[in-house]
């Protein structure tokens, strides 16, 4: 299990699209960052909080983890890699485990430039700013959501297996089934694997009745990983790789 790590950690750093969305998700959270604490005002903790929290790490790594997968499909190379680590299972693991890491990587990096850049630009500005307890709690917290939608995204990308289905599968779930089931179904769509427990996760700008607390919505945030893993892995037992 160790040397299939390594192996989709090595493969994951060695690609051109991880390289890219790392320096996109980095620079478009600077972007936020800099813009909303150059030109709004009256920041409160609360305010701060949610600038540190809602970078773009989530995001990407969710869809690196659907096209990390998929990937195997469209380029033909699923066969191979199957050869080199006959049991299945194990290999989605190991893909579920490398793409979790890096969304770890990636929201460490992320989250703490746009602190840093954050903090310097509202304490020049005499604004509210946080403490190192409360960014080291902002900072679990974004770690966590980043870990876990990598995870999700590689069981949905298992279980679809087309790339393009996958993806626009997610951005049509994160921007418009979820958003529509929050506002229709509030306290059914705070359980909603994407925005809803992530949400939850983070302290999002809902009302406190309308967001999960925190443990429960890890808790969530699990069982849903957990769930696409199991049917990725169910899928991909039984799936013809040509």
């Amino acid at each position: 299990m160790t040397a299939l790590l390594h192996a989709e950690l090595l493969k994951l750093r060695t690609t051109r699209t991880f390289a890219a969305l790392v320096v996109t998700a980095l620079s478009l959270s600077l972007l936020v960052v800099i813009l909303t604490a150059t030109l709004d005002n009256g920041f409160t903790e609360g305010d701060v909080r949610l600038l540190f929290g809602g970078d773009f790490t989530g995001l990407f790594i969710l869809l690196l983890g659907a096209i990390g997968i998929t990937g195997e499909w469209r380029h033909r190379t699923i066969a191979s890699s199957v050869l080199a680590a006959p049991e299945r299972v194990r290999l989605l693991a190991a893909k579920t485990l490398a793409y979790a890491a890096a969304g770890v990587v990636l929201s460490l990096v992320v989250t703490a430039a746009i602190m840093l850049v954050g903090t310097l630009i509202l304490s020049g500005r005499g604004e509210a700013t946080l403490g190192v307890a409360e960014l080291a709690d902002v900072m679990w917290r974004s770690l966590a959501v980043a870990a876990l939608l990598g995870a999700l995204g590689v069981g949905v990308g298992g279980l679809v297996r087309n790339q393009t289905a996958a993806v626009t599968g997610l951005l049509v779930a994160l921007f418009a089934l979820e958003p529509a089931l929050a506002i229709l179904l509030p306290e059914v769509g705070r359980f909603g694997p994407l925005s809803g427990a992530p949400s939850g996760i983070i302290g999002g700008d809902l009302p406190q009745d309308e967001l999960l607390v925190p443990g429960l919505a890890v808790a969530v945030s699990i069982a849903w990983a957990s769930a696409a893993f199991a049917a990725a892995a169910a899928s991909l037992r039984g799936r013809d790789l040509v």
